[in-house]
């Protein structure tokens, strides 16, 4: 082969936030890079807000071919992008950015995904149809798992956030299977509540606790929480000891990367348990 012989590219992805060293999802693309023996790179890239429509049209021209999008940058994201999916229009923002040949920047939002196929993945029996859901937050996050719940059929959305305005706002734009509660009756929001999620940052390892008294919480709901630092939160163990099942926050992590992951590498990955330990370790 000689000099002027080109070279194969080697796609690259990766992650930006501030801050970012702390995400797990170098691991888990990681993973799937060498499980799949694909070449490629998956790096973890701190943006500071004011750096980042620098940063998105430069990436593509260094070989980037995609990247995962997290906090604080998601809304600004969506706003930068050329083609917006439509449900990350409704969400409001984006998780996952796809560089295409022509130029163009794609975005997506994979989060609601993650968070359904999660828990058909660890609770395989769970009926959304079933009864109402309770959902306690309404940032970024919430947004995701409200549309994905009433995609799926719940039959009634509730919603409680300290700053009720965002509550208000949801209801306003998704409609009017979503009943909003006053924070302060963040409890009673829980009664006859067949799926319940923790969709706040609260109870994460160096965060204030979540306060919310689960005396209505029915022993026959299934429990959730998008922490997953630590992997069973003060929240689901209390639910767990009230005899609801209860599914951790990691997954959803794993799940929404695969569409991106397929997208920018060319291989749909499997989330199983040795995908769960990459991400752990």
């Amino acid at each position: 082969m000689s000099d002027t012989t080109p070279h194969p590219s080697i796609p690259l992805a990766g992650v930006i936030g501030m801050p970012i060293a702390h995400s797990r999802s170098p691991k888990v693309h990681g993973f799937w890079l060498q499980r799949y023996g694909i070449a490629g790179h998956y790096i973890p890239i701190p943006v500071m807000p004011d750096h980042l429509a620098e940063v998105l049209r430069a990436l593509p021209r260094m070989g980037f071919v995609g990247l995962n999008v997290t906090i604080p940058h998601k809304e600004a994201a969506l706003t930068l992008a050329d083609v917006v999916t439509d449900r990350a229009a409704l969400i409001g923002a984006a998780n996952t950015l796809i560089f295409r040949p022509d130029g163009k920047i794609h975005a997506d939002n994979t989060d609601g995904y993650g968070f359904i196929a999660n828990l058909r993945q660890h609770a395989p029996q769970w009926q959304p149809s079933a009864g109402a859901a309770a959902v306690i937050g309404a940032g970024g996050a919430a947004r995701a798992v409200v549309a994905s719940l009433l995609d799926s059929g719940v039959p009634e959305l509730r919603i409680t956030n300290r700053t009720k305005i965002r509550s208000e706002q949801i209801k306003s734009e998704f409609g009017a299977r979503v009943v909003v509660y006053d924070w302060a009756q963040a409890g009673n929001m829980l009664e006859g509540a067949t799926t319940v999620v923790n969709a706040t940052a609260m109870g994460m390892d160096g965060k204030q606790p979540l306060r919310v008294p689960l005396d209505a919480l029915s022993g026959d709901a299934l429990v959730t929480d998008l922490v997953y630092t630590p992997l069973m939160t003060p929240f689901l163990v209390e639910a767990q000891a009230r005899g609801c099942q209860v599914v951790d926050g990691l997954g959803m992590l794993l799940h929404q990367a695969a569409p991106g992951f397929e997208r920018w590498f060319g291989k749909r990955p499997e989330v199983d348990e040795d995908t769960r330990q990459a991400a752990l370790a």
